[in-house]
């Protein structure tokens, strides 16, 4: 889902994927985690400045790696705290975020851990527009395992996005974040996996790093969480 917010003019999306081309110079709040596909996908979509949810950090910092990568394509940055506000939740990070991790951009600019979001966004609104755009990335999927004929029987998925109906019966390992999105009403899992595992994102506040797993029960395949001190 997609809101306006009196938060200084911000855009507040649930995901940073669904930036559109008019969302170019405004500072973003997104639901998303801090990490670096993420902050990509805010650099391509040339963002004044964005906040993220650091998805607890996790593993080699993972969950803010993508504060780095904004910093050297001239992007303010900064996350928001996992227990403050529900990942996937744009609207929930606007109201409640609480600001964990700042770029030097956002620094210089008067952004400090422990700070609203709401208030981060406003000094945000400062920022300079960056001077370039990113080398194009792309999300990435990749066998596994296969079995003894030479099928693929485990994929690996940057993105429970990337998983189809191909997938069907097959073990996938994503990196997304146990949460749906707030604007939507189903699991966000395309294929009928045997068994699929996310990220849960610190847990976070009100269980929202694993909130996809009830919408998933009534379905015959397995799921499971991944603990962030343990998967990027």
């Amino acid at each position: 889902m997609e809101y306006e917010t009196e938060a200084r003019e911000a855009r507040v999306l649930d995901s940073i994927t669904k930036l559109a081309p008019e969302d170019a110079g405004r500072v973003v709040i997104a639901g998303s985690h801090g990490g670096r596909y993420a902050a990509y996908c805010a650099a391509r979509g040339r963002v004044r400045a964005v906040v993220l949810n650091d998805a607890g950090v996790g593993w080699e910092q993972a969950g803010i790696a993508g504060l780095h990568d904004l910093q050297q394509w001239g992007v303010a940055a900064a996350t928001a705290d996992y227990r403050s506000c529900r990942i996937g939740d744009g609207a929930d990070m606007a109201r409640h975020g609480i600001i964990s991790h700042v770029n030097d951009l956002a620094y210089a600019l008067g952004c400090r851990p422990g700070m609203a979001v709401a208030q981060a966004a406003a000094r945000l609104a400062h920022a300079d527009l960056a001077p370039t755009h990113p080398a194009p990335q792309k999300e990435a999927r990749r066998i596994l395992a296969t079995g003894a004929d030479g099928a693929a029987r485990v994929i690996g998925a940057d993105s429970v996005s990337l998983l189809s109906p191909a997938d069907d019966g097959l073990i996938a390992v994503t990196a997304s974040h146990g949460e749906r999105l707030a604007g939507l009403a189903t699991d966000g899992v395309r294929a009928e996996p045997r068994l699929v595992t996310f990220n849960d994102a610190g847990i976070g506040k009100d269980s929202a790093g694993i909130g996809r797993l009830p919408l998933l029960q009534p379905v015959s395949y397995t799921h499971l969480t991944l603990p962030t001190s343990d998967l990027v």
